[in-house]
């Protein structure tokens, strides 16, 4: 079986994939006019004034904890600071009580990820 081939554009006919997008500037223009307006800002829970990070290995083994304290942040608030604070850092991390602990020592870049949020006082032992 023998495949057609499709013919070669030539150089009057401009090739259809060279500027997909080259007539939505036409429509954008024909659009009324609208005022443009500016995204509200985002209001999230406040930061909490004060944060205890401290390093940790005894009770665990021997492993290696970061644990960070004091902070008043509601049950919720705390376990998507967690989350946040998990993805940012590239660790493992859990919820103990009222404190947010995650695996190895992260204390210098746990400083800096709470500074970035707002906290108020951080003090690192």
């Amino acid at each position: 079986m023998s495949k057609k081939k499709a013919p070669a554009p030539t150089a009057q006919e401009p090739l259809k994939l060279d500027a997909p997008f080259a007539g939505l500037a036409a429509l954008r223009d024909a659009l009324p006019a609208q005022e443009r307006r500016e995204p509200a800002p985002v209001k999230g829970p406040k930061a909490p004034p004060r944060a205890v990070v401290r390093y940790e290995r005894k009770g665990r083994g021997g492993k290696e904890a970061t644990v960070i304290e004091q902070l008043t942040l509601s049950p919720r608030e705390r376990a998507e600071w967690l989350l946040g604070l998990k993805q940012a850092l590239g660790c493992g991390g859990t919820l103990e009580d009222e404190a947010l602990v995650l695996q190895g020592d992260q204390r210098a870049r746990v400083r800096a990820w709470l500074e970035a949020r707002g906290v108020g006082r951080i003090s690192v032992g």
